[in-house]
């Protein structure tokens, strides 16, 4: 981090955004402000988190603040520094005033400045050795997780009872909870993107596309797949494989020096190639970590270059409105020599 700074000619980091608090120093409590500078890092919390953030807390002094964690946090900044930068995107509005409380007059004016791009969020784009083994183990679980659940998904089940099986089994199993609300959408609904369960019951034929992830040990998982009920017909099939081949396609181009828009495009120019073009209405996919959305974005245009260590999902799909919809997605981690899926199920076509 300190690097970082160094390089931007940063002197000093306010650090606010949970995530990036717990990938600086470990802690994983509700409340926290970081203060960074060449010589000092310094936890601020209140006394709900005495104990843990003196357990969990690593490679900062942790401060137990009497009333605002962010308003001393930012004392202590006006003490050690002549300016303290800070991360727009994840600072609202309402805290700057706080924000500035802290700070002695004659420093007030000026003494924040906005970064220009988010600097703790790109250095976490690049996982460890530590966080790819724990990424790895959430992405393994949802691979279990789905296996298990295949029998259970059956014609006349409502999507939030299958939603319920896959979400108890989840913390059976160990997962803090889930990476965020778990998609089940079938028949028509599954032409919705984002169908979230519902009490709609699977139908007798059709696609059940079920989008979810874990959260174990602080890391998320992401994962989808699309299975038929019942019989298909010729059009469910032409744009099933098309998508497949769409996202085979771009997993074989996740290398280190591409570029997310290149991941994209492959993607893209399959399903424009199989006449589906028009109904792939998202990007292709986004980093993956302590956040389910993370840098980088694979999407069309985006020239960020691919690193190893990166954990990026590539998920093209094709949603025909009023008909049906179809989504496969992997999580990838970018290797020194190219590339390895963390969540190998199976996803060639599955007829129920």
């Amino acid at each position: 981090m300190r690097r970082a700074m160094a390089d931007e000619d940063i002197d000093a980091l306010l650090v606010t955004h949970l995530p990036d608090v717990r990938w600086l120093c470990g802690f994983t409590g509700s409340n926290a402000a970081v203060a960074v500078t060449s010589k000092k890092a310094v936890l601020f919390t209140d006394g709900r988190y005495t104990t843990q953030a003196r357990e969990e807390t690593r490679g900062a002094r942790v401060v137990i603040a009497k009333k605002s964690a962010l308003r001393e946090c930012c004392a202590l900044l006006s003490e050690s520094a002549r300016r303290a930068w800070f991360d727009p995107q994840h600072t609202a509005v309402a805290d700057l005033p706080l924000m500035r409380a802290g700070v002695s007059g004659k420093k007030s004016r000026g003494f924040f400045i906005a970064l220009r791009q988010p600097l703790v969020s790109a250095l976490r784009m690049v996982k460890d050795e530590s966080e790819l083994r724990l990424m790895g183990e959430a992405a393994a679980l949802g691979c279990t997780l789905f296996e298990e659940l295949m029998p259970g998904i059956e014609s006349g089940k409502t999507e939030v009872a299958l939603a319920a099986e896959l979400e108890f089994a989840a913390r059976q199993r160990g997962a803090a909870g889930m990476s965020f609300e778990t998609i089940i959408a079938s028949g028509p609904r599954s032409a919705l993107p984002h169908g979230h369960a519902t009490e709609a019951k699977l139908p007798r034929k059709g696609f059940v596309t079920l989008d979810f992830g874990v959260i174990l040990n602080g890391y998320c998982s992401d994962m989808t797949r699309t299975v038929h009920v019942g019989d298909a017909n010729r059009e469910e099939h032409a744009a099933y494989e098309a998508v497949l081949e769409a996202q085979e396609t771009a997993v074989s181009a996740v290398k280190p020096g591409a570029t997310c828009g290149e991941v994209d495009k492959a993607a893209r120019d399959v399903l424009e190639k199989a006449g589906f073009g028009k109904y792939f209405t998202h990007s292709t996919g986004h980093g993956v970590g302590l956040e389910i959305h993370e840098q980088p974005r694979v999407a069309a245009g985006q020239e960020t270059r691919l690193e190893p260590g990166m954990v990026i999902t590539i998920e093209p799909g094709v949603y025909l409105p009023g008909k049906f919809g179809i989504r496969i997605e992997d999580m990838v981690a970018v290797t020194k020599t190219g590339h390895r899926i963390l969540t190998p199920v199976m996803k060639g076509w599955i007829e129920l």
